[in-house]
């Protein structure tokens, strides 16, 4: 009986969201002071947190972003999304390739490495639209994070995901990339 009505909800769950299709939530933008406090820990991957994760993926994806923390998304939670693979491409006749998507979601993530070489990247954000500024990154980095199904993950990633995956944690100290830019 309990395991019906799970899995009962779990459809209702997935109904509703076919019929809505997607929740795309509102960013925030430059002069927002949520963008500037840090997200607290999340202590229970609940159901709440799980459709956080999932807009946050919609948002990111419908703004054509590669990365997207929850503060942008008005909530200090320490989670953020990417999909470094998701950059538009064009074949040799100019036409264009949808990407593949590839999304990662991290939860309370912590770097616990970073290279001593470094890159520097011309990095934009999507809470500051048509502003691109040159950042210098760790070229490689190891991140420590639980997953959307409560399982702890190590791992290593370096070039562009490496960026995104800083760029993002920044945001999660209050720290946005014009606070980085062109310092070295």
């Amino acid at each position: 009986e309990m395991q019906r009505s799970l899995v009962g909800s779990e459809m209702c769950i997935r109904d509703r969201d076919r019929s809505v299709k997607m929740a795309i939530r509102t960013i925030r933008l430059k002069g927002d002071e949520i963008l500037t406090k840090k997200a607290k820990k999340i202590e229970v991957i609940d159901e709440k947190i799980k459709v956080l994760a999932q807009d946050m993926l919609d948002t990111m994806y419908a703004n054509d972003g590669i990365g997207l923390a929850a503060c942008q998304v008005g909530m200090l939670k320490s989670m953020v999304v990417y999909d470094s693979k998701y950059i538009e491409d064009t074949d040799s006749k100019g036409r264009k390739i949808t990407p593949i998507k590839e999304p990662h979601i991290l939860i309370n993530p912590k770097i616990t490495y970073k290279s001593k070489a470094m890159v520097e990247v011309e990095e934009g954000c999507l809470s500051f639209p048509n502003e691109f500024e040159n950042v210098l990154r760790h070229e490689k980095i190891k991140v420590e994070y639980t997953d959307i199904n409560g399982k702890k993950v190590t791992k290593t990633v370096s070039q562009m995901e490496a960026v995104v995956i800083q760029h993002e944690l920044d945001h999660l100290d209050g720290i946005v990339f014009l606070d980085r830019a062109e310092k070295k």
